[in-house]
């Protein structure tokens, strides 16, 4: 260890500096786990969503860390306050190195336990102001033994035995006593340490606090990590060995986050995702798992100065402070590098978090992450539901959600443990082994269905029960229990119930067969319900059915899924529905004859266009045709229309051709005007806009002449007159507009529009 050096004042800034960022993540702590309220305006506490954990968070001040320790100590310990999704959590934070003569001590108490509620709030604040770095002569040798044992001081006065203690030793892992006199002659003393860590270690284990300890610096003390988290309490929020403390090391800051809350989520029995990280402005997407029902979304900003807005999986802007639909929301530590949104009942789901910075305030990348405490419950079925003495039954336990959803991704239930029993009359207690593996009675591996069989006793009689408690970390545990009644022989009546799988939109109806057979003479009522899903998102249909003596045959039995009303926001983009279709029989003492489960993917209904894009594409194209046939007819049409190179000549009325004009393209409506230019002295044809005359191609050949008094049409070789002395003639056409056909009775000149003349639809 690092003994007093030249370096050992600016390790004491450096220690001043990581106890102020514990208090300041304590401070940030404190808000976070507050209750929520409305619009920012602080209301009463209200009671936990889950049991509390009583905390201390002890930060090595020891001269052997470096700047960059120091700095990730700040972030660790930024990362626990922001970590408990607990309203009722206490916490305790002090700092530690070691006591090297009479006047000094090897523990700074920063803030003493503190109730996290609103006063407790202001208490962990105003602790900011009471930090003081240590002097040269005050001691900075690492002594973890005093450091435990303050630990196991504050996590076991007065509090309260049944909940969770934990001590959270962020350190280098190296003892160091050597400078202490505590310890004894000075030859002596790294042996008492070792002597008197143990023992602390043995108290803390018999007073129920465990020890998860976080190393930092290039080359911890592995080993010295290791046995401080085996020495203390072992046992953790819930028995699986993910949930025993153990020890962690990171190297630097860029490690810290999501070692921290993998530590900080094991120690809580939280479940922990792990998110992007990204340069703002960007927005970064984390899933909440449909299990949960508090979480907290914590953002490392790595910049104060950045900006976060939240939205839900609805694309929603939630709020920071208050409730917004069923969930409510607590915003801790905005003003720092590391703030965390709390949500209670939060929406399943992606969320997105979306960062803005101000230019200058973009180098750092931002992270986000989620921890989540749920509930899982689980729905138990046998088969077959009444057995008889001697024959196999097969226990199935179908992971639900607490509002009864089927949960299929095996992440969001992993570490899942599922211990079950038989007992009953008759029968010594058993242990049933229900996996998920694929193997054996299970048939597909990782779909949610925990299955295992037992034989029934020869013995047994009456009705047995088969329990199974659902264990895992994170996770609320879920206890079911099933009767099962022993048949004496073969049942009178037996229904097998056939129902399909289905995709199905709300409202919509999946049916199945159920097949009957009454080997008894008298009649037999049969009950149908649905089991294992929230009352009114299915409806079963008959509700009763009844056998004639001797009856075999199938009966149609339909299954209704409720409107999508029922199903509110939590439908989103679909959600998996799991039931159980119970068949009884009422007249043989409502026996279980069939307990059938039922899986449903309910997605929204379509809107119009899912359910007519055929018929929307078809009029598409149909129009596009329209556009393009009309379009193609215009042209045609103007084409034909044209005036170009029709050859107009101007004749004398004893028959001599004065000239010659080849008219051009027409302008407005395809007539191309003109002229009769210096008519007495060098008659001539020009072309004149908005002349006297115009002319145009008939599309039934030949053109059409319009002058005042009205329009005629021109076949090569007429005459039309102009003036008193001169007529236009037209020459033949060498371009003509289309396929020339027989004329028919052509109207006399100056016969108005074409009156009803074939020509009446082009003139």
């Amino acid at each position: 260890m690092g003994r007093v050096t030249g370096r050992r004042q600016t390790g004491r800034g450096r220690a001043r500096r990581a106890a102020v960022s514990v208090l300041g993540g304590a401070a940030v702590l404190v808000s976070l786990l507050a209750p929520a309220g409305r619009d920012a305006v602080p209301v009463a506490d209200t009671a936990p969503a889950f049991p509390a954990v009583n905390y201390a968070v002890a930060v090595d001040e020891s001269a052997s860390l470096t700047a960059d320790d120091m700095k990730a100590e700040k972030a660790a310990a930024a990362r626990i306050a922001l970590g408990d999704v607990s309203s009722d959590s206490h916490v305790t934070v002090y700092g530690f190195a070691a006591a090297e003569s009479a006047d000094q001590r090897a523990v700074d108490p920063v803030c003493p336990r503190t109730a996290l509620d609103a006063a407790g709030r202001e208490t962990i604040d105003a602790c900011v102001g009471k930090l003081r770095g240590r002097k040269k002569d005050e001691g900075t040798g690492t002594d973890f033994p005093s450091a435990i044992r303050q630990g196991v001081h504050d996590l076991t006065d007065g509090t309260d035995p049944s909940q969770p203690r934990v001590l959270f030793l962020l350190t280098d892992g190296k003892l160091d006593v050597t400078g202490s006199p505590a310890y004894g002659d000075p030859a002596h003393r790294t042996a008492e340490g070792e002597s008197q860590l143990k023992q602390e270690l043995a108290n803390a284990a018999s007073h129920g606090v465990q020890i998860w300890p976080l190393g930092f610096g290039a080359d911890p003390d592995k080993d010295q990590l290791d046995r401080m988290a085996a020495g203390g309490y072992q046992k953790g929020c819930v028995a699986l060995p993910s949930a025993a403390p153990k020890a962690h090391k990171v190297s630097g800051a860029k490690d810290i986050g999501s070692t921290l809350e993998e530590i900080f989520a094991a120690a809580h029995c939280l479940r922990h995702e792990q998110g992007p990280s990204k340069r703002p402005p960007a927005t970064l997407r984390i899933g909440i798992s449909p299990l949960a029902t508090v979480g907290s979304i914590v953002v490392d900003k790595g910049d104060p100065a950045v900006e976060i807005t939240y939205y839900d999986p609805r694309g929603n802007k939630v709020p920071t402070h208050g409730t917004y639909e069923k969930s409510t929301f607590e915003l801790a530590g905005g003003s720092g590098t590391v703030e965390a949104l709390k949500v209670v009942d939060p929406l399943p789901g992606t969320w997105k978090v979306k960062a803005e910075a101000p230019e200058g305030h973009r180098s750092l990348p931002v992270a986000v992450s989620v921890l989540w405490q749920g509930e899982l419950r689980g729905a138990l079925t046998a088969d077959p539901p009444s057995p008889q003495a001697g024959e196999k039954v097969t226990v199935a336990m179908r992971l639900q959600t607490r509002e009864g959803y089927q949960i299929k991704d095996p992440r969001d239930y992993a570490g899942l443990r599922v211990a079950g029993r038989l007992t009953g009359e008759g029968v010594g207690p058993q242990t049933l082994n229900l996996t998920d593996d694929g193997t054996g009675a299970d048939r597909t591996a990782g779909d949610g269905f925990f299955t295992g069989t037992v034989e029934i006793p020869g013995s047994a009689r009456g009705t047995l029960k088969v329990s199974a408690t659902l264990t895992a970390s994170g996770l609320k545990a879920d206890t079911r229990d099933l009767g099962i009644d022993v048949a004496p022989g073969p049942p009178p009546v037996t229904a097998p119930l056939d129902l399909p799988a289905a995709d199905v939109h709300p409202g919509a109806t999946v049916t199945g067969t159920l097949d009957v057979h009454n080997s008894s003479s008298t009649a037999h009522t049969l009950h149908l319900s649905v089991a294992d899903v929230r009352a009114g998102l299915l409806s079963v249909s008959p509700a009763t059915v009844t056998l004639a003596p001797g009856e075999s045959g199938t009966r149609k039995v339909s299954v209704e899924v409720a409107p999508a009303g029922v199903f509110g926001d939590r439908l989103g983009d679909g959600l998996s529905l799991a039931a159980t279709v119970k068949v009884t029989d009422a007249t043989d003492g409502n026996r279980a004859l069939t307990a059938t489960p039922l899986s449903l993917r309910v997605t929204p209904a379509p809107g119009i266009w899912d359910q007519y894009w055929w018929a929307f594409l078809i009029a598409v194209l149909v129009l596009v045709a329209l556009v393009v046939v009309t379009a193609a007819w215009v042209r045609l049409r103007r084409r034909r229309r044209d005036p170009y190179g029709l050859k107009l000549r101007l004749v004398a009325e004893d028959g001599d051709v004065l000239g010659e004009h080849k008219a051009g393209h027409g302008s407005k409506k395809q007539w191309y005007e003109f002229a009769v230019a210096e008519a007495h002295r060098s008659p001539r044809l020009e072309k004149r806009p908005h002349g006297p005359y115009a002319v145009r191609r008939n599309p039934e050949g030949g053109a059409v002449l319009r002058k005042q008094g009205g329009r005629m049409p021109l076949r090569a070789g007429s005459r039309v007159q102009l003036t008193d002395r001169l007529y236009l003639e037209l020459g033949e056409d060498p371009h003509p507009g289309g396929t020339p056909r027989t004329p028919t009775a052509v109207p006399a000149p100056g016969d108005g529009d074409g009156g009803n003349s074939a020509y009446g639809d082009y003139l």
